[in-house]
């Protein structure tokens, strides 16, 4: 569970860059995250970095920014420094099957967080969002909002990234039980928020009688937002985000969003941690179950005001 304690925590580690941070009594753990511009991928890296720390770990903290080569080069540089395990948020399902294994070759345990590689067996754990579930769960609040008619538009995050391809096939297999809700346009905008605004632009262009967006991520849902506000269409329409940013949530809380899908990132990181702790200390797996799903929630107008920290729903 992400405590009280550990939001404190974050809150600490939030004010200072990811880096290395002094010398501890276990050794070296190195985290390895996507673009930490992203608040999700910040929180995951910070989360992490401070179970770490309290654990009693030094700590470095890198981030590949979806490029394979700097990944492979943060894990040369983990295997250098002899790091006691790696954290590690794979920048490509099928591309970061090499820097795993050279990581597993060296002798240090890697586990992953939010995304998947396409190999089972390297990494001792995968820990990722239940993302057929949370899409889903989106899928369903964004029907109860725009109903069972209108035209919709999509916008898909990074192929290379597994997520999208998952719930974009989550929000489908809702969406299409309804046939008069038509998808009429779907643009690739990587999970990035200034790509989601030009291609909601094009969209827009292309289909100017659309009434809502659902969107793989709250950065590209925050850049559709920001086009339909610019040509003054934002009123009337329903956009569905995922990931239950800060951003994201202000969003739903000034009427602009109609909701978001949160990631337990704060919890999966910090879980993540704690097994490679258990794994330096024992040599045995602390959860059996290489591959880990961790069930998302819906965050609306209804409980947007009980969002207490990055990525943490109170009860």
């Amino acid at each position: 569970m992400f405590t009280k304690g550990k939001q404190i925590l974050l809150a600490a580690v939030a004010a200072a860059p990811l880096m290395a941070s002094g010398a501890w009594a276990d050794g070296l753990m190195t985290i390895i995250v996507n673009d930490p511009s992203n608040p999700y991928w910040f929180t995951e890296g910070a989360v992490a970095k401070a179970t770490a720390e309290e654990l009693g770990y030094e700590t470095t903290v890198g981030a590949h920014k979806g490029d394979t080569n700097t990944e492979s080069t943060l894990i040369d540089t983990a295997i250098t420094n002899q790091a006691k395990a790696i954290i590690l948020d794979p920048a490509n399902a099928d591309g970061s099957i090499g820097a795993v294994k050279k990581a597993v070759d060296a002798g240090i345990p890697v586990f992953l967080v939010n995304a998947e590689i396409n190999q089972s067996g390297l990494a001792k754990a995968q820990l990722v969002s239940n993302n057929a579930q949370g899409a889903a769960l989106g899928a369903l609040q964004w029907v109860e909002v725009v109903g069972d008619e209108g035209k919709y538009v999509e916008l898909f995050g990074a192929p290379s990234d597994n997520n999208a391809q998952t719930r974009s096939n989550g929000y489908e297999t809702v969406l299409t039980q309804y046939p008069d809700l038509e998808k009429v346009a779907m643009e690739v905008a990587d999970w990035d928020r200034t790509k989601g605004y030009n291609k909601m632009q094009s969209m827009l262009q292309a289909n100017s009688d659309i009434n809502a967006v659902i969107s793989g991520n709250d950065e590209m849902a925050l850049g559709a937002i920001a086009a339909l506000k610019e040509a003054g269409k934002l009123e009337g329409m329903t956009i569905g985000g995922f990931d239950g940013s800060p951003d994201a949530v202000e969003a739903v809380k000034a009427g602009e969003m109609a909701y978001t899908v949160l990631q337990p990132v704060a919890v999966f990181s910090e879980e993540a941690v704690r097994q490679a702790d258990h794994f330096i200390k024992t040599g045995e797996l602390k959860v059996a179950e290489e591959k880990q799903l961790f069930d998302c929630m819906i965050i609306n107008a209804d409980n947007a005001d009980k969002y207490s920290a990055p990525f943490v729903l109170s009860e």
